[in-house]
């Protein structure tokens, strides 16, 4: 009979490949890392481009035109490039980040021909129609204003202003950005960045010559785009130890967002910090989560992170909790920390974060387009595949002297930025 009461052993995961990319170049020097793998008659096509010409004084040029850069075109509606994709069955996406835009294509094989000169239009013909900008501005300006009721949002956005200032990693955008937006601003940043020098193409999935050579069609001669642009470069100081309440009377749970500026990917030390963050409140099962949701209840969820953005990282803890426990919840958070710079960490329970994070790691690269993504926090970081190599062989011989000691270098509790949204108690 199986003892349900026994958990099963754990079974380390040994090895991990990762597939990495083949590399050609347009006839114009855009280079394309293609992933050619499986049988599946279907690709994903990514033009990634810099995100460039920052100004404090226009925030919001970049995602404006992320969001619009598919509504119209000097031949096409916005109603006509829908049709005509959903016509082919393919499907295609704008993403903005805060260091890149991505504009990405799924497309069966036998229909790529078709669907490219649709993409080729939005990436050298996107003319950003008033209406289309007028609608934008009234359904963004109203979206703001509901979320300027949550405590979360709030909270989020005044820690990314507060320990990022006014950039594109921390921007506090209000109404008065969205009514300033102007349709030449758009048109001008749309030709500055979406240029043949500044997009990066990863294709994956059956990607082979005939699908290089399409590419090499539609996107390998000269791009109308050609204004000039710099590539955003931002520095930063920790804004050390601000705390900054809101206070909301009627709030029935306080949203607490706290952390600070730490190394991004390109540090020595990322992968090691992983490992801490994971054991902090990376996972369900972390020493937050223990403490905060399975033993006192106060709230449904917390949790932290370690972000890596091109030029700072960022760690950070996150949570609601009953406005009533707000106090105690702070403190609790705040001797978890100091836990794990006063006592090194058991066997038992880092065995349990080394299986786990070595599990999401395998986990994550379930097909090609996995193995895509992967390859991107390489690219764009300017990294190797050795950073992967690194990051496995951290996370199965890290010791728990080492975690202490990155808890001590990098968890200093007196540099957090503390935003707390809700109905304050002061004790």
């Amino acid at each position: 009979m199986l003892n349900r009461s026994l958990a099963p052993d754990f079974i380390q995961v040994n090895e991990i490949n990762f597939i990495a990319p083949a590399l050609k170049n347009l006839q114009n020097g855009i280079p394309v890392y293609t992933f050619n793998v499986g049988k599946q008659e279907l690709v994903r096509v990514e033009f990634i481009f810099n995100n460039v010409n920052w100004d404090v004084n226009k925030p919001l040029q970049a995602v404006t035109v992320n969001s619009l850069i598919n509504n119209g075109t000097a031949k096409l509606s916005a109603k006509e490039i829908a049709e005509r994709v959903d016509y082919y069955g393919a499907f295609l996406q704008t993403e903005y980040g805060a260091d890149q835009i991505t504009i990405t294509l799924y497309s069966l094989n036998k229909h790529l021909a078709s669907v490219l000169p649709i993409v080729k239009a939005i990436l050298n013909e996107s003319n950003f129609p008033q209406q289309e900008l007028d609608i934008f501005i009234q359904n963004q300006k109203q979206k703001l204003k509901v979320n300027l009721q949550k405590n979360d949002f709030l909270a989020r956005k005044t820690f990314a202003n507060t320990i990022f200032g006014d950039t594109a990693y921390g921007s506090d955008i209000t109404a008065e950005n969205y009514d300033a937006l102007k349709r030449d601003d758009l048109l001008a940043y749309y030709a500055a960045a979406f240029k043949a020098e500044n997009c990066t193409i990863i294709a994956a999935g059956k990607f082979e010559d005939k699908e290089f050579s399409l590419l090499n069609e539609f996107f390998g001669g000269e791009w109308i785009n050609n204004e000039p642009s710099v590539i955003n470069k931002f520095t930063y100081q920790n804004n050390t130890g601000a705390v900054i309440p809101i206070d909301k009377p009627e709030a029935v749970q306080t949203a607490i967002r706290m952390g600070k500026i730490v190394i991004n990917r390109t540090h020595i030390d990322f992968p090691a910090f992983q490992v801490l963050n994971t054991l902090l409140g990376g996972y369900f099962g972390s020493r937050l989560m223990m403490n905060i949701r399975e033993d006192k209840g106060y709230t449904y969820g917390i949790g932290s992170g370690v972000a890596s953005l091109k030029d700072a990282g960022y760690f950070f803890i996150a949570t609601e909790v009953g406005s009533d426990v707000s106090n105690v919840a702070l403190k609790e958070i705040f001797k978890e920390i100091d836990l794990l710079k006063q006592e090194q960490v058991g066997a038992q329970e880092l065995d349990l974060v080394r299986n786990y994070m070595l599990g999401s790691m395998l986990g994550s690269l379930e097909n090609i387009f996995s193995h895509a993504d992967k390859f991107k926090n390489l690219y764009f970081s300017g990294l190797d595949y050795n950073y992967y190599t690194n990051y496995i062989a951290t996370v199965k011989s890290i010791s728990a002297e080492k975690i202490q000691q990155m808890a001590q270098e990098y968890l200093d509790t007196d540099e957090f930025v503390q935003v707390v949204v809700g109905k304050l108690h002061y004790s």
